[in-house]
């Protein structure tokens, strides 16, 4: 069992910066893969980025050269630097981990962008 926080969201004005992270607790030793969703009022969660435990990542079209993702898994942690923000970044952002089969979801974080 994981168990997954979030936290860095809040409110930032467009063409801003915000780093989000997500801490593990529990069998975090066994985490393969942590990765970023959000989900926007309305529409359907969306793949944000990815961070393998051997060091790979993969990011979304959203999130290409705006986004960085980071962390280290063996010790459960990943965040999400985000640069030039715009207003459709705006959504609750989640934390998603991989153990094996098994996937674990955060609370999520609100992000909210200002024109």
């Amino acid at each position: 069992q994981v168990h997954l926080v979030e936290s860095g969201g809040g409110l930032v004005q467009a063409g801003g910066s915000l780093t989000l992270s997500c801490a593990a607790s529990g069998n975090m030793f066994s985490i393969n893969t942590m990765a970023w969703y959000r989900q926007a009022p309305g529409k359907q969660r969306e793949f944000v980025a990815t961070l393998t435990s051997a060091g790979n990542t993969g990011y979304g079209a959203s999130a290409k050269g705006r986004f960085t993702i980071s962390g280290d898994l063996a010790r459960g942690t990943v965040n999400l630097e985000m640069n030039s923000l715009k207003p459709e970044d705006t959504a609750v952002y989640y934390c998603k981990a991989h153990l094996g089969l098994q996937q674990y979801w955060g609370q999520g974080t609100q992000v909210t962008v200002s024109s």
